[in-house]
């Protein structure tokens, strides 16, 4: 079995070069990286979302990890919502993102279970593939551009099969065991794409409702994770 984590940071982008500093201070170099050369970067994502013009790439986030993005971000929101905050997107995202508290039940990246970091990669794959607009071949041109990645052969075949298999949202919803798992796969949804068409809002809303997430909280998740972006 292929080392789910390590897929989930190369979906963000956590290997990018020169990934040190503060998230303001790189954002410009990663926006410029993932432009150039986005395989390089280790942004899979940007292959499976450059497909379609319009669509934007995690920037702030993208350099914090796949894992570490995903519960920091998520618990921000948790955090903020429980505590009667009003979301607020127009604030951007802290240049360190602090480590979810141990007792908060959003895992640290080394305390994930393999199995959960499959279903968070599931889930951005998912809503990638919201907008119908990977077909057979598009689906073709992403696996080849895979192919010189560096990926290893069970993550490319994992992919392939994702991309070629109906998606099923029962499964994702359902190894959602608590809320705050419920909010990780949430933020990583919203973390692969930007709802700017029908399709997409129309995803990420079902998400939500399938998931049971409050509609508070889902709009502290949603500005949380929209302060933590910049465009491509």
């Amino acid at each position: 079995m292929f080392d789910a984590k390590k897929l989930l940071d190369q979906f963000l982008g956590s290997q990018m070069p020169g990934a040190g500093g503060t998230v303001g201070g790189r954002a410009d170099q990663v926006t410029k990286l993932a432009k150039d050369n986005p395989l390089a970067t280790g942004a899979i994502a940007a292959v499976l979302l450059g497909t379609k013009s319009g669509r934007k790439l995690a920037g702030n986030a993208a350099v914090l990890g796949g894992l570490a993005a995903i519960a920091g971000l998520g618990y921000q929101a948790y955090k903020n919502y429980h505590a009667g905050q009003a979301p607020q997107s127009a604030t951007p995202a802290p240049a360190q993102l602090p480590a979810p508290p141990a007792d908060s039940g959003f895992a640290a990246p080394e305390a994930l279970s393999n199995d959960f970091a499959l279903v968070l990669v599931r889930a951005m794959i998912a809503a990638a593939r919201a907008d119908g607009h990977i077909d057979e071949t598009e689906r073709g041109r992403i696996m080849d551009k895979l192919s010189v990645s560096g990926l290893s052969a069970d993550a490319a075949a994992f992919l392939e099969t994702e991309l070629a298999n109906p998606i099923d949202l029962d499964a994702i919803v359902a190894a959602g065991e608590t809320e705050e798992e419920r909010v990780e796969i949430y933020t990583a949804s919203r973390l692969a794409i930007e709802p700017e068409g029908r399709a997409e809002r129309g995803y990420l809303d079902l998400l939500a409702g399938r998931l049971g997430l409050a509609d508070a909280l889902v709009d502290h998740i949603e500005a949380t994770v929209s302060a933590a972006k910049v465009s491509i």
